[in-house]
Formats: structure tokens, C-alpha cells, sequence
């Protein structure tokens, strides 16, 4: 099982940008898929999740009514729509899967910059 994180870059504030995230050997439509971030030096963050059922959606505080989580199963892949973007909102980004809420994110993607400029 693998995922590649990608569509990171440098933005201004207030500007939007997508991430993605593809999976090969798990499919997004059975399983809980999580967002995540980590700026140097600090611990990883929760960001978004979305259930496997694509009935429930999370979203951490600090991004919720700006940041979107969503799917596309014919392509086996997720998004992170992320809009209104703030300084505070750089980090590495990473995608991760797990098998049901119960149980720990088990597969983590190489993670994607998003560095945004005040």
C-alpha cells in the first residue's frame, strides 16, 4: 500500500490550493483517510478526515470553513480544498489511511509543502 501526497507549493494569504492525495494497493472508498501537518520542530497536527463511507467529515478548529476534504472514488483519490489560506497554515502536509476509527493511521504518504506568504 502506497500514497503520494502532491499539488503543494508556495502561495500568498489568502489564496487557495488542492491537495491531492492517490492511492495504490487501498481503496479510499473502504477506509478513513486523514490529513495531517507538521511544521519543523513540532509535532504532527490533525487537519481533515474523511470516513471511509464518505459519511463523516472532521476538521480541526483551526481550519474549519476554510479547508475541504473530499473524494473522488473512480480515481481512488482524495482532496484537501484549502482556501483562505494563512501564514499559520505552512507545514508539511501528509496524507494517511487507516482501516477503521478505531485503529491508528498504518499508512502515511511522503508528505507536501505548502508554505504560505504573509
Amino acid at each position: 500500500v502506497q500514497l503520494q501526497a502532491s499539488g503543494g507549493g508556495l502561495v500568498q494569504a489568502g489564496d487557495s490550493l488542492r491537495l491531492s492525495c492517490e492511492a495504490s494497493g487501498r481503496t479510499f472508498s473502504t477506509y478513513d483517510v486523514g490529513w495531517f501537518r507538521r511544521v519543523p520542530g513540532i509535532a504532527r497536527d490533525f487537519v481533515a478526515s474523511l470516513s471511509g463511507n464518505g459519511h463523516t467529515t472532521l476538521y480541526a478548529d483551526s481550519v474549519k470553513g476554510r479547508f475541504t476534504i473530499f473524494r473522488d472514488s473512480a480515481k481512488n483519490m482524495v482532496f484537501l480544498e484549502m482556501n483562505s489560506l494563512k501564514p499559520e497554515d505552512t507545514a508539511v502536509y501528509y496524507c494517511a489511511t487507516r482501516t477503521s476509527p478505531d485503529q491508528p493511521y498504518d499508512v502515511w504518504g511522503q508528505g507536501t509543502l505548502v508554505t504560505v506568504s504573509s
